[in-house]
């Protein structure tokens, strides 16, 4: 029963940081998922790329082979050669579905199993927080660069600025409970 608990825990911060990228990407001109403001930097395409690589990589066969697959060009991932937000938000769905159908496979028995990326064993749960950590950096380069593209035209996806009374005074007027936005997501 605690790995059903911490399934759907982790699920919900996969789904959450999901949800935040599509809302920043949604925001975007097709152009600006393209933008990059150096040549060091990562455009939203290609961060979806590589995001893309590293969740088949990693969720594909995870209780059985290694989570860094030969047939990965991670590499290849950081070249900035999409060029239709189509093809952007068809490999974020890919990679988002891969991940959800691998955690959906995940029984009582299997969360204290070693999995490795890269020949290094880690649970279960090891290797889900390792990803969840993953994802949310990525994601939060995407919310900064749609801002950035964005400025005044940016819709906020939290509490936007000085709102930060009224959205607690609506919080705390409700009554103690345990909710989650994502809730009737999972539930689908």
């Amino acid at each position: 029963m605690a790995t059903i608990e911490y399934l759907k825990s982790a699920k919900r911060q996969f789904l959450y940081y999901k949800q935040l990228g599509e809302g920043a990407m949604a925001q975007m001109k097709d152009e600006e998922l393209f933008w990059q403001p150096n040549e060091e930097s990562n455009s939203v395409a290609t961060i979806v790329k590589h995001l893309h690589g590293n969740m088949l990589s990693r969720w594909t066969d995870f209780l059985t082979s290694d989570g860094e697959k030969e047939w990965r060009n991670r590499d290849g991932e950081f070249e900035n050669n999409w060029n239709t937000r189509e093809s952007v938000m068809q490999a974020w769905d890919i990679g988002w579905k891969c991940l959800f159908d691998a955690l959906d496979s995940i029984t009582d028995e299997d969360i204290n199993r070693i999995v490795y990326i890269r020949n290094e064993g880690h649970t279960i749960l090891e290797a889900t927080n390792r990803q969840i950590a993953h994802y949310c950096y990525h994601v939060g380069q995407i919310v900064y660069i749609g801002k950035m593209c964005r400025n005044e035209g940016w819709k906020s996806l939290s509490i936007p600025r000085h709102k930060s009374k009224d959205y607690n005074a609506d919080k705390f007027s409700q009554e103690k409970g345990t909710r989650h936005f994502t809730d009737d997501l999972l539930n689908k």
